[in-house]
């Protein structure tokens, strides 16, 4: 059971670096769930894991560093939340 949460714990990380990572080249960027999903993240390996990334979104706003906005339309957005610092290179 260790061993699959630290896997878990690996996996979350992995996503949030590739969340900041996309954000620094792109530092005006904003998008939903599904978009962060297609466009942001490698496809091929976080296809299957939705639930994951919307898990690390979650943290990375309870933590300050994106912001998420919800639309007219109900959808959400999330975006870098600039009165943060700088995202922590990986």
């Amino acid at each position: 059971m260790a061993d699959h949460r630290r896997q878990g714990a690996a996996e979350n990380g992995e996503i949030e670096g590739a969340v900041l990572a996309y954000l620094r080249d792109h530092p005006k960027a904003a998008d939903t769930l599904d978009g962060i999903v297609n466009w942001w993240l490698p496809l091929q390996r976080y296809e299957t894991a939705r639930s994951r990334i919307e898990r690390a979104l979650g943290r990375l706003v309870a933590g300050g560093q994106l912001r998420r906005d919800r639309l007219p339309d109900g959808a959400v957005l999330y975006a870098l939340n600039e009165k943060a610092r700088p995202p922590r290179a990986h």
